[in-house]
């Protein structure tokens, strides 16, 4: 029974981060259609019926499927091959130790909505991410392109350097709850100051809270920070790449997007806590207001986190549609010289805090 609960759980994560991944590629172009005072893509159809262009990631994915698979002749086949089943991995499997829900009594089994409980959490995710970025850096060498190695090159440097910012970043927080268990760190967040505000991570860490979203956008490659997988001015680590293998590096990067931002929930944003929701029902003033059975909190947990990370998947859509793309001093100028100084600050800051109250 163990095994079959540890498989639906890592079935369930797997498929609604698939999920998120076809409706991003499907907001992406109607929130940019908004945003430019057009229609957006409406044109694929089944049977007559178009859903307001819902089938269009699913025309773009046969479209993929049936293009040729084309490796440069003086390319590592291998590794050409190899380099987006790399990247999309690492992205996935970030998602394990992510929970997305808390501990319920279910059939009288103890359910922990997390794939993976691991003490060192945090850390497991930011090793994974690390890794990830052998799938852009062997895209471009294996390409044998000059070009695409440049875009492999820039979307290392990218990434790693601001990897560190969020590093620094995660060092206030685990100062305040003091855990790298990323459910510890949830539970944690249903804590309240003065009974009615949540220590949730973005009161604690108003300044952490902006400096690791700006971060992990940037982790995800997008505008304001594509530079590399510019198409338009600059040849991306991908150049080389058509069909599935192109399709997959396209979904590495929503994929990444939806991690950003359930990273960002789980740290920052309560996770999965819904604010005077307990185990038994909903709380006020230290006693039971409304007794819901465990079913029913667990739909309202889990509907709470998927609703956080929907909205910041929003935002970060937003900001793509706005924002244009940095200029690459720009870029390592805004790591380096102003993120990674006020992470540091936000470090001493967050220290003399706690000496403070102690």
């Amino acid at each position: 029974m163990e095994y079959f609960i540890q498989f639906s759980k890592a079935f369930f994560i797997f498929n609604v981060v698939m999920g998120f991944m076809y409706i991003l590629t499907w907001l992406e172009r109607k929130q940019s259609a908004l945003m430019q005072d057009r229609i957006g893509a409406n044109r694929a159809d089944i049977l007559g019926f178009r859903l307001l262009g819902l089938f269009h990631p699913l025309a773009d994915a046969i479209k993929l499927l049936t293009k040729e698979d084309f490796i440069p002749p003086g390319g590592n086949r291998l590794l050409h091959t190899l380099a987006p089943f790399v990247a999309m991995f690492f992205a996935l499997i970030s998602f394990a130790v992510i929970p997305f829900g808390g501990t319920y009594n279910l059939g009288g089994y103890e359910v922990s909505l997390q794939v993976l409980d691991l003490n060192v959490g945090l850390l497991f995710v930011f090793a994974t991410m690390s890794m990830g970025i052998y799938g852009f850096v062997l895209a471009g060498w294996a390409s044998n392109n000059n070009y695409a190695l440049l875009g492999s090159v820039r979307a290392a440097s990218q990434m790693i350097s601001y990897e560190i910012t969020m590093g620094a970043t995660i060092i206030g927080v685990l100062m305040i709850y003091q855990t790298l268990n990323l459910q510890e760190m949830v539970v944690a967040q249903g804590e309240y100051f003065w009974g009615w505000i949540p220590k949730w991570g973005i009161f604690l860490q108003p300044l952490g809270f902006v400096l690791f979203s700006t971060a992990a956008m940037a982790e995800t490659k997008r505008v304001p920070f594509d530079i590399p997988e510019g198409e338009s001015e600059i040849i991306g680590y991908f150049v080389e790449y058509s069909g599935m293998k192109f399709g997959m590096f396209l979904a590495t990067d929503f994929i990444e997007t939806v991690l950003a931002a359930a990273l960002i929930t789980t740290l920052f944003l309560g996770g999965w806590q819904v604010p005077f929701l307990g185990a038994e029902g909903f709380f006020f003033s230290g006693e039971l207001w409304m007794s819901l059975s465990s079913v029913t909190v667990m739909f309202l947990q889990v509907s709470a986190f998927l609703l956080k990370v929907s909205v910041l998947c929003f935002f970060m859509m937003l900001v793509r549609w706005t924002l244009p793309r940095f200029r690459w001093d720009h870029l390592m100028r805004l790591g380096w010289t102003i993120m990674l100084p006020l992470s540091i600050l936000n470090i001493l800051i967050t220290g003399l805090f706690l000496l403070w109250r102690s």
